[in-house]
């Protein structure tokens, strides 16, 4: 039987599992591979990211947008709303694989959310740079 999302340790399974998939897909792997030189330092922040997100826990620094721009400009400004759906239909499936209730609900709207407001910034630094 399958529980809510409780704790960090929850949230790093999710993380870990999820990114096992990015890292293989076709699409997103070579983007994500190709700028993460350090997949456990990055898993922990990711981790934090989701934790502070979920549990309203202050442990995330950084700023996502930021580094989502300066990837876009690395890989000629070719990301696209494919990429977003790739990666949140691994996100939604990672969820429904290992969890279910109410933080679950909470993390697939957050990243719809998130994804949505991403890929329109992206496009609006397009147009500055």
């Amino acid at each position: 039987m399958k529980h809510d999302i409780r704790n960090r340790v929850d949230v790093y399974v999710l993380v870990d599992t999820f990114y096992k998939k990015i890292r293989k897909d076709a699409v997103l792997g070579p983007i994500f591979n190709g700028h993460i030189t350090d997949w456990s330092e990055h898993l922990i922040h990711l981790t934090d990211f989701w934790e502070s997100n979920l549990f309203f826990v202050n442990k995330y620094k950084g700023n996502p947008l930021e580094k989502h721009i300066e990837v876009d400009a690395a890989v000629s400004h070719s990301i696209s709303e494919k990429h977003f759906g790739i990666w949140l239909n691994h996100w939604i499936q990672t969820l429904d694989e290992l969890y279910e209730g109410d933080k679950v609900n909470i993390a697939k709207n957050r990243a719809r959310k998130m994804g949505t407001f991403i890929y329109v910034k992206l496009f609006e630094a397009r147009k500055i740079t």
